[in-house]
Parts: C-alpha cells; sequence; structure tokens
C-alpha cells in the first residue's frame, strides 16, 4: 500500500509504502477510490487536536471497494461500495452508546486520527462502521459528504425548524449544507471572510439568498446560525445576529478562543451550541435526504501524493468546494 504519513506534527506529510494491511475479525479492508480532505484533517496535521501521535494516516471521507473481509463479516460483501467517516468505533457500553448518542462515546475511535485513514491506497476499517453506498455513486463526489455532508447535517439539525439560517464560512460543509436547507424551504445567508467575493459569488450559485463579509450585518435577523470557520470571534458576531430565542451552533471540532462578549447578546433565551462527531443514524438519515436533495458536491481532485498541496490550498482558501485525493 502507499499511504501520506503524518510523522512529525505540524511538518508536511511523507508518501510511505508498506504491505497491504490486513483486516482482523469483524474489520474490512478497502481499496480506497477516494478520500475527501476535511479541515479536521489540517487540526490533526497543524497539531490542534489533543493526543496527536505519529504516525498517523490522516483521511475521514474515504469512499472505496471492500476487497478482503475479516472474520465474521456477514453484512458486507466483497466488492461492495462502502464509505468510512469520522467516526470509525465505539466501546458500545457506555452511557453514551446505550443512550443513542454514540457521538459523545467515553472511548471512541477517529478514522485519520486515532485510527487509520484514507490517504492511502488501502484502509482497514470497522465493518459495522462502514456507511454503505449506492453502487452506481461516483466516488469522487460522494467523499465529502461523509463528513462535510455527516457533519453539516447534524449541525442542521440542531438548529431546529429555522428558517433563516445563516452559515458563517463557506466551504466544503456550506456548500453541501445549502443545498439541503433550500429543498427543505430555508433560505440560507453566507457569510464569508470578509472580501472573498469569489466565495460569495459560489454561496449564490449553490442557492444562498444573500453573501456577504463575515463582518457584516445579515439583511434580516436569523431564526438560527452555524458556524464552520474555526474563528472564536464570530460567536458574538453570530449572537448578534439570530433573533430572540434564536440559536448558534459552532460545527466545528476546534475554534480559536471565544473573545468575552457582553450579556445582553446571549439574553432574550438566544442559545450556543456545539456538535460533536456524528453517530452511524446520522448517516442513514443524512444519505437518504441528499439523495432526495439531489445534492452536488463541487469538488477539485488531487493526486494522493499531492496531499500536502491540498491541505494547504484548504489553508489558505484557494478553492471552492471541498478537495478530494485519488489514489
Amino acid at each position: 500500500m502507499r499511504a501520506m504519513v503524518l510523522e512529525t506534527v505540524g511538518q508536511p506529510l511523507v508518501l510511505r509504502q508498506a504491505a497491504d494491511p490486513e483486516p482482523g475479525p469483524g474489520q474490512v479492508r478497502l481499496r480506497v477510490e477516494a478520500c475527501g480532505v476535511c479541515r479536521t484533517d489540517l487540526h490533526v496535521v497543524d497539531g490542534e487536536l489533543p493526543a496527536v501521535a505519529p504516525p498517523v494516516v490522516p483521511g475521514h471521507e474515504v469512499v472505496g471497494r471492500v476487497d478482503r473481509l475479516g472474520a465474521g463479516v456477514h453484512r458486507i460483501a466483497l466488492g461492495q461500495h462502502v464509505g468510512v467517516p469520522w467516526l470509525g468505533s465505539t466501546c458500545g457500553t457506555c452511557a453514551y452508546c446505550l443512550g443513542g448518542r454514540e457521538n459523545l462515546c467515553d472511548a471512541p475511535g477517529f478514522t485519520g486520527y486515532t485510527l487509520p485513514g484514507g490517504f492511502a491506497s488501502h484502509l482497514v476499517a470497522r465493518a459495522d462502521f462502514c456507511v454503505p453506498l449506492d453502487e452506481a455513486a461516483d466516488p469522487v463526489a460522494t467523499a465529502p459528504l461523509l463528513c462535510a455532508g455527516l457533519i453539516g447535517w447534524r449541525a442542521l439539525c440542531r438548529t431546529g425548524q429555522a428558517r433563516t439560517l445563516g452559515l458563517y464560512g463557506f466551504g466544503a460543509a456550506a456548500h453541501l449544507l445549502t443545498q439541503v436547507a433550500r429543498y427543505q424551504g430555508r433560505r440560507v445567508f453566507a457569510f464569508t471572510r470578509p472580501g472573498d467575493l469569489a466565495a460569495q459569488d459560489f454561496a449564490r450559485a449553490q442557492g444562498a439568498a444573500w453573501a456577504g463579509d463575515a463582518d457584516a450585518d445579515a439583511p434580516e435577523r436569523l431564526d438560527a446560525a452555524i458556524i464552520f470557520a474555526p474563528v472564536g470571534k464570530l460567536v458574538p458576531t453570530a449572537l448578534q445576529a439570530v433573533r430572540k430565542g434564536g440559536r448558534v451552533v459552532c460545527g466545528g471540532i476546534h475554534m480559536s478562543d471565544i473573545p468575552a462578549f457582553p450579556y445582553r447578546l446571549l439574553w432574550e433565551e438566544r442559545e450556543l451550541v456545539s456538535v460533536a462527531n456524528l453517530t452511524r443514524a446520522d448517516a442513514h438519515a443524512f444519505f437518504a435526504e441528499a439523495a432526495r436533495a439531489v445534492v452536488h458536491a463541487t469538488t477539485r481532485r488531487y493526486r494522493l501524493e499531492a496531499a500536502n498541496e491540498a491541505l494547504d490550498d484548504l489553508r489558505h482558501g484557494r478553492h471552492s468546494g471541498a478537495a478530494v485525493l485519488v489514489p
């Protein structure tokens, strides 16, 4: 197998070759067809997440074909088209798992962070955490749905029945979520890096009713807002933009420190909440809704060996939509 490996935190990934991995009991091996490049991968590589323990193969938006089965695997077949998302394993016994909240498991495993990831030609994953995919699905277009789509979906669900929705940071997750929100009859207002006219044009092309700078006033009060950009200073900005009783959802796994803000921004029953990881139930619900909404991912392809270029382009906002590695 070939893999792009994080050997030193904060340094570029290194191309390595190794023997093909063998699946253990309850596992499958995939021949990777595509793997999306997510901002969480940047947080792993840059050491912004706790306990990053190199060597790590990043990547958790994985699409591939099963080419070997481990012992005891019966519900997935050789040659089946599957996806591997961020949540790669749970303990199944803690109060969160038993209560239907496996995204908060006390002993989870995360693909591309604590478990091997998809910046590789092959990947071993737990069969019961793989997402069955349409056999005809395009791997490159599907890959971003496995995290950008899923975490966006979980964030959207936390906004309840909000009809006017602000999205702060318009990248992979926001461009997919906008399509779902429009299908559901919601109006989307996109907030981008100040002066990023290309991102604002892209947002409008995806169906946003309005697009402007993140520090601009929304044209009307928002029912809810989702912050995808890892920028803590956007929290008070978003709180100021939502109406009484509104909710602000922080959709990222990492964010810079939130500055102090006056209590009046939170008053009148506004709420500030976060989204953590995802569940397998999220995957089933989202892929069904994405099919109904005919969600289309805007992607830019990179060779596996160009993973560092893809990460750097994402870091500096050089492309719209989602970056995808193709081994």
